[in-house]
């Protein structure tokens, strides 16, 4: 039998705003040797977390299927199915964490990227709900915009970190 890789979205970069990855066990054709080179909880023991290496080795996992659709190579995808699963790694990589100054364990435990324990996870799933209907159904409605086809994303309120900004910089003296 067949094993996936897991994504479960913060990782997807609020690409419209928000989800996430997951690499348990090994992806659809691959031997389970191939999974020998996934970072798992007990390699990183004491050690912090390399998203690097974990991101690096979930490349090497998916090599020739980063054009299928992400829920045919990863486990618990719920948003964002049908994007290629190499473009899925790079939202979650530069949309979601790097929007949010963040690692992939704020929302995963590296090794079961699957698994559903962090609350982060569906949060980021929701703020990407969010963000696509305030892009599909609230800019498009706002009249003389500059843009034709205004846009938000994590960045847009998170800019790098964690909780978004909920008040101004004091005004400054004249």
């Amino acid at each position: 039998m067949q094993k996936r890789i897991t994504t479960n979205w913060l990782g997807i970069a609020l690409v419209a705003v928000l989800s996430a990855i997951s690499v348990s066990g090994i992806l659809n054709g691959r031997a389970a040797s191939s999974a020998t080179n996934l970072v798992t909880p007990t390699e990183q023991g004491d050690k912090p977390f390399d998203q690097e290496l974990a991101l690096a080795n979930l490349r090497k996992a998916i090599a020739g299927q980063e054009t299928k659709p992400a829920a045919e190579v990863f486990k618990n995808i719920q948003i964002l199915k049908g994007m290629p699963a190499g473009r899925l790694l790079n939202v979650m990589e530069l949309g979601y964490s790097r929007s949010l100054g963040v690692n992939c364990t704020h929302c995963h435990i590296p090794g079961e990227w699957e698994k559903e324990d962090k609350p982060t996870k569906q949060i980021a799933r929701d703020m990407m709900g969010m963000a696509k209907t305030i892009n599909n159904d609230l800019l498009k409605n706002i009249k003389n915009l500059k843009s034709a086809s205004p846009t938000i994303n994590c960045t847009t309120c998170h800019r790098g970190e964690i909780k978004p900004a909920l008040n101004l910089p004091d005004k400054p003296k004249t």
